[in-house]
């Protein structure tokens, strides 16, 4: 679907270009979510051309897709995976999330809420070295003072509230289109999906033990993002190339095939 340029990625597979990506994404928004053959990405992308343009961090990549990875936090029953199989109308992911390996560009810390139909993400934006004191329970250092504080501090309380601690890196890359509008209409392709199994506080695409998660072979995961009203020529996207919208977590269905492969404990249908 893609050329596969060097400069977007290292030995490991995944870029290493220094980029750093400040939050663009909506607070509180509509999320909707398709799966779809890697042979209708461009020309589902040549249908919105006319309606969004592709976003400016997709534009510094020659490819037009840039490298995204996420550290997961889950209890040691695997709650949050479990609420999301089950399809809790009100849940909450933890993840800290990175877009390169370099030690001076910042992480994010995310809460990522469901309320219903609405998502709502808070996200606060930290340095790489703030990764385990942060995730051991303990407050930044005066001197590593962040605005974000507050957002640090929920992400502590939900973090404490189920004694969440790593469990899983989850790289992919996104090709991202978007609009500037009041009503913010964002959609993305994202592919390449893997995943590692840890328990180290570190949000980095290299290391050992990356598999592939099969639920992206020959396949797209498509999301539609948008903060007010769907606008009509999505819903003519939508039918013209009947997408059908259904439940996907690339969390929830990487723990699921790390299980099959015996790499988690406890099974996530305990």
């Amino acid at each position: 679907m893609h050329e596969k340029s060097n400069h977007l990625r290292s030995d490991s597979g995944i870029s290493r270009k220094l980029v750093e990506l400040p939050d663009q994404t909506l607070r509180c928004r509509h999320e909707m979510k398709y799966h779809i053959r890697e042979s209708e990405t461009e020309a589902i992308i040549q249908f919105i051309k006319p309606y969004i343009q592709m976003d400016r961090y997709s534009k510094l990549q020659r490819s037009g897709a840039y490298p995204i990875v996420s550290l997961y936090l889950d209890s040691n029953e695997l709650r949050l995976c479990k609420e999301s199989l089950r399809g809790h109308k009100n849940r909450f992911k933890l993840r800290i999330r990175g877009y390169t390996d370099e030690p001076e560009y910042p992480r994010y810390l995310e809460i990522k809420r469901r309320m219903n139909t609405i998502i709502i993400k808070s996200r606060a934006r930290v340095m790489e070295s703030d990764v385990p004191t942060l995730l051991s329970g303990l407050p930044l250092p005066p001197q590593n003072y962040t605005a974000d504080t507050e957002t640090i501090g929920q992400f502590q309380l939900y973090m404490n509230s189920i004694r969440a601690r790593p469990v899983v890196l989850i790289r992919y890359l996104r090709r991202a289109y978007e609009d500037t509008s009041h009503n913010r209409v964002r959609i993305t392709f994202d592919y390449e999906l893997a995943y590692s199994v840890t328990d180290l506080p570190q949000v980095r695409f290299d290391g050992r033990g990356w598999q592939r998660n099969p639920f992206t072979t020959g396949g797209v995961i498509l999301e539609i993002k948008f903060t007010e009203h769907y606008p009509i020529w999505l819903s003519q996207m939508v039918k013209y190339f009947n997408l059908q919208q259904r439940s996907i977590s690339k969390y929830a269905s990487s723990i699921q095939n790390s299980c099959l492969l015996g790499f988690c404990a406890p099974r996530i249908d305990g």
